[in-house]
């Protein structure tokens, strides 16, 4: 009886959060349209968000095709279809890879500084400040943060996708001895533009809920250096289990 209660206790706790979360996204998407007039907030956490990401992308994307044509060209070797190595590499990466690695790096760097941001803002009164003033945080400091991730989250996955490409072209024609002109040729005949859009539509979902979780987690932290250290590990925590949710919800519906 003891643990039913537990279990009714946990679901009532967990659905008390979602709806706050939603209600915190609604507040973020009617604030938009205003905080759109200051183009110049949004560029710079689309620099912060994204720019300051770039490096870790890169790499990561890199090495990571470069593993994908070793483990490709392996796999395909069994079956006499080296050439196909292109087709395989690409459908992982802009499908799958991509979106998903991209979601966990960016979590992991960029969602953590704005959870942190935003906890250290709270702790040391800023935001309360900015409320006396009668200056809205939400407009001012957390929505552009928001848009800034949002937008910077699909154009590092694209990123990712091509260095990734180019990592396994390397090792495939490079190292391998695959042909290139089957490499390209054989990845474009067979990649489609609906490949191309499940990647797109998932660097997107993927950006509004690293996103989101981020700036609830910072805006919502308790004021001191422990709560803002939670804050910041249940951003990343939050954020992977979230993605790899909705990455298989997207894939089935694409299915």
């Amino acid at each position: 009886m003891k643990l039913i209660e537990e279990l009714w206790t946990s679901l009532i706790e967990s659905l008390g959060a979602l709806g706050s979360v939603v209600r915190f996204l609604l507040r973020l998407l009617a604030a938009s349209p205003r905080a759109l007039l200051r183009p110049d907030l949004i560029a710079k956490q689309i620099y912060n968000s994204g720019a300051l990401s770039l490096v870790i992308i890169m790499l990561s994307g890199l090495f990571v095709g470069m593993v994908l044509g070793l483990q490709g060209f392996e796999l395909l070797q069994r079956f006499g279809s080296e050439e196909a190595l292109g087709t395989a590499a690409t459908i992982g990466l802009v499908k799958e890879l991509g979106p998903v690695v991209t979601a966990l790096l960016f979590a992991g760097r960029a969602g953590t500084a704005l959870a942190s941001e935003l906890g250290l803002m709270r702790a040391t009164d800023q935001l309360s400040a900015m409320e006396m003033m009668a200056v809205d945080p939400i407009r001012r400091v957390v929505v552009p943060r928001f848009l800034g991730g949002v937008i910077a989250m699909p154009l590092l996955a694209a990123i990712f996708s091509v260095i990734g490409i180019y990592g396994a072209q390397l090792v495939g024609v490079q190292l391998m001895g695959v042909d290139a002109g089957s490499f390209w040729s054989q990845m474009r005949a067979s990649v489609g533009l609906s490949d191309i859009n499940e990647g797109i539509v998932k660097s997107c979902i993927f950006g509004v809920a690293c996103s989101l979780i981020a700036v609830y987690e910072g805006y919502y932290a308790t004021p001191t250096a422990e709560g803002v250290g939670r804050a910041t590990t249940r951003t990343v925590v939050t954020s992977a289990v979230v993605i790899l949710f909705f990455d298989y919800l997207i894939t089935a519906a694409f299915l």
